[in-house]
This record gives structure tokens, C-alpha cells and sequence, in this order.
């Protein structure tokens, strides 16, 4: 069976370089998505949402977040956190991996820890 892998993030964040290393050290087969370079779609997105919900797809950490308005954070529907999402790709946390194959649904997997993902890939 042959499983697609995509990373999804920005190229110049740390974690994402990281976990692009580990793909590539570890011969495992992988596209790069770069939101900087190609846009976050509405279907991507909702695709994120349909595998995760905003509770931990949201990064409430990044400066994008902290930049919010307090009107929006305060009031942050689906809906609001789609439209937000969408606008500023950085709100997501990263990378986001997603694994699909033709006979399964897709994974997503939020961030990069090495032990995790070598439990992925085993």
C-alpha cells in the first residue's frame, strides 16, 4: 500500500525544518507544502478541520495569534477561526502532516517530535 505524506507549514520556522530533516534522513517520501509560497485553499482547510478540531489546529502561542484583536479572540466561532485561518495561514500550528492513502482515511499530525513520528513511520 502507498501512502501520500505531506508536510504542510513555512519554510523559515525551526520546527518545520526539523521535521523536514527527519523525513529526509529517514528515506521517507514526502511533499512540502509552503504557505508562503502556495496559498492555503478553502478545501485544504476544511480538510485540516474534517481530521482536527480548531482546539488544537489553532497555534495560541505564535505572534499571529497574540496579534488577533481581542474582539476576535474573544468571540472565536468555527466560522471566524475559518475566515482568521484562511487570512493568515500562521494561525495554524506547524508543520502539519498528513498522511492518506488510497484505502484509508487521512492522519494528521499536529507539530514535530522525532520519537512521534518514528512511531508513525514504523
Amino acid at each position: 500500500m502507498t501512502h501520500e505524506v505531506v508536510l504542510y507549514g513555512i519554510n523559515n520556522c525551526d520546527t518545520v525544518k526539523k521535521a523536514l530533516k527527519w523525513l529526509t534522513t529517514n528515506d521517507i517520501d514526502h511533499k512540502f507544502y509552503d504557505f508562503k509560497k502556495q496559498p492555503l485553499t478553502k478545501d485544504l482547510l476544511a480538510h485540516f478541520v474534517e481530521l482536527n478540531d480548531w482546539s488544537t489546529l489553532l497555534n495560541k502561542r505564535s505572534t499571529t495569534y497574540k496579534n488577533l484583536s481581542d474582539d476576535i479572540k474573544n468571540n472565536l466561532t468555527n466560522d471566524i477561526a475559518f475566515e482568521q485561518a484562511l487570512a493568515q495561514p500562521t494561525l495554524l500550528k506547524r508543520p502539519l502532516l498528513v498522511i492518506s492513502s488510497s484505502t484509508t482515511e487521512s492522519n494528521l499530525h499536529l507539530g514535530f517530535k522525532a520519537d512521534i513520528y518514528q512511531n508513525i513511520f514504523q
